[in-house]
């Protein structure tokens, strides 16, 4: 039965509908500071922490419930007779309701100008001790730490006069999974100002939960979107959905695939993903010209594809995509003609992201799960250092063969390994991702090319292990080569490039994407 409850929180949310059906049902309230002050307000009976820990509030607060007047009557459990005789002896009340929130240690620290001790001061203690105490003895006592949760305990406190252990059971694996949070948010905060690589031997990561989805990647697997506790910038979690049916675990994957490859151009520049590959990628002076290009690079695989786009959508450039058969559009902003336009197509979904074209933050790691285990790498940022770039035969590129080697690298680094790229006028003209040997890869992306091979440059995300991929390109009428280099047999391909006057630029820098 529950008799008296503690209550101290900083999200007053329903606090004091709540307070006031818990003194009409009879229970005693305790609590401190602030929320002690708001139930006053209200007319409701409160009894201060200072009063059953006999030990007044100090040190500006920091301690009011580090006391075993309120530890002890939280985690005694009722059917020990010794607890509840020792109870007895030191004159310690039960404590059956803990209704807690925590100091806005996350809201305090996303404020733009807090400063270190500010934030330090919204760390909590005395919350988080008495939610795992109430939590651990979850037999006995209810415990809340969300005000969505209130509805439900009130109606069983009314029908009961208790709450169901079940009911007790999943709030205190919410709070434990809360206060998990807190912890790991708190501890990231702290290597963050350290300035350090992280690298934690006990690695802890919280994110929260947006929203479930109607499956994962095939019908039969279920699958739920999370997303930092911090925002960032950029990120799809903060897309704002204009139009358009639920986005499915797969139009999410392939959507923030498309913009990873879009940060890495500053022109205008439009990017289609099919199945986390890019199928067609172009950049102009114009966004609409840009679509052209992107669109006619593989007009075939585009069909039920993700564009994202770099600059704000206006009329003419949503009605080029008339007819294409897109499943998501993303940009940083639509005019209001084009919003009109592209809500005529029932299917397509639109969405929102102002910095969608920025570039990722600093220290952004990359998660692989393994089973049972994960693998944690720093965001692969580069795409090579400009002095590093070697022209390694005897044929000389011009400033086109730059501008095309620059652009066909920014996208080779976004397709799956094995990957081959062929790039003509900021454009890509072939795609070969993901096959198990380089030579299959080359020879894809000049069947999609075709004629229009001729006068390309060539991207591959590694080195070529043998000189037969300079054959293949050179008999589809590649003009020049740009890869890492760093294969023992990087002379045979250099000659077989002076042979068929090619032009081949090493990079030195690797791009592997598995």
């Amino acid at each position: 039965m529950i008799k008296r409850a503690i209550i101290s929180v900083s999200d007053k949310s329903g606090l004091t509908e709540l307070a006031r059906e818990l003194v009409d049902l009879g229970i005693e309230l305790i609590s401190t500071g602030g929320t002690a002050d708001h139930l006053r307000a209200a007319g409701l009976p409160v009894t201060p922490v200072a009063d059953i820990t006999e030990f007044p509030e100090c040190l500006d607060g920091r301690v009011k419930t580090l006391h075993p007047k309120i530890h002890g009557g939280i985690l005694a459990i009722r059917s020990n007779p010794e607890h509840m005789s020792r109870l007895d002896e030191l004159a310690i009340l039960p404590i059956d309701l803990v209704i807690i929130n925590l100091y806005p240690f996350k809201q305090t620290i996303m404020k733009p100008k807090a400063g270190f001790a500010e934030c330090v001061e919204n760390i909590d203690i005395g919350g988080p001790s008495m939610l795992r105490a109430a939590a651990k003895n979850h037999r006995d006592v209810t415990v809340v730490t969300d005000p969505t949760d209130y509805p439900t305990v009130l109606a069983e406190i009314r029908e009961l006069r208790a709450t169901r252990p079940s009911t007790r059971f999943n709030l205190a694996k919410k709070v434990f999974e809360h206060t998990a949070a807190y912890d790991a948010l708190i501890a990231g905060y702290f290597s963050a100002q350290a300035g350090e690589s992280d690298s934690p031997d006990q690695l802890t990561l919280t994110y929260e939960r947006v929203s479930g989805l109607r499956y994962g990647e095939n019908p039969h697997q279920r699958a739920d979107f999370y997303r930092e506790v911090i925002p960032v910038p950029g990120s799809l979690p903060l897309a704002d959905q204009l139009w358009g049916k639920e986005l499915s675990y797969n139009n999410i994957a392939d959507t923030d695939a498309a913009l990873a490859l879009l940060r890495e151009f500053a022109e205008p520049t439009v990017v289609a993903v099919k199945h986390a590959n890019p199928c067609g990628v172009g950049s102009a002076d114009n966004l609409l010209d840009a679509w052209s290009k992107a669109y006619e690079a593989d007009s075939v695989s585009i069909y039920g594809g993700i564009v994202a786009m770099n600059r704000q959508v206006t009329l003419d450039v949503a009605r080029a995509t008339k007819g294409v058969f897109l499943e998501v559009l993303v940009a940083p902003g639509f005019t209001a003609d084009a919003l009109a336009e592209l809500k005529t197509r029932k299917n397509l979904r639109i969405l929102h992201l102002p910095d969608c074209a920025n570039p990722p933050l600093d220290g952004w790691r990359y998660l692989k799960q393994v089973y049972g285990g994960l693998l944690v790498q720093d965001q692969d940022a580069t795409i090579c250092e400009k002095d590093s770039i070697r022209v390694v035969t005897e044929r000389q590129p011009e400033e086109g063969d730059m501008v095309d080697s620059e652009f066909a690298l920014k996208v080779v680094k976004h397709v799956k390994s094995n990957a081959i790229v062929l790039v003509k006028n900021r454009q890509t003209i072939g795609i070969g991702p993901g096959q198990p040997n380089r030579i299959t890869s080359l020879r894809i992306a000049l069947q999609q090319a075709g004629a229009k091979a001729a006068g390309s440059v060539l991207a591959s995300d590694a080195f070529f292990p043998f000189d037969d991929c300079v054959d293949a390109a050179a008999a589809g009428g590649v003009r020049a080569i740009i890869q890492p280099g760093g294969s023992i047999r990087d002379q045979e391909s250099i000659d077989a490039c002076d042979k068929h006057g090619l032009i081949m630029l090493f990079t030195g820098t690797r791009h592997f994407r598995h």
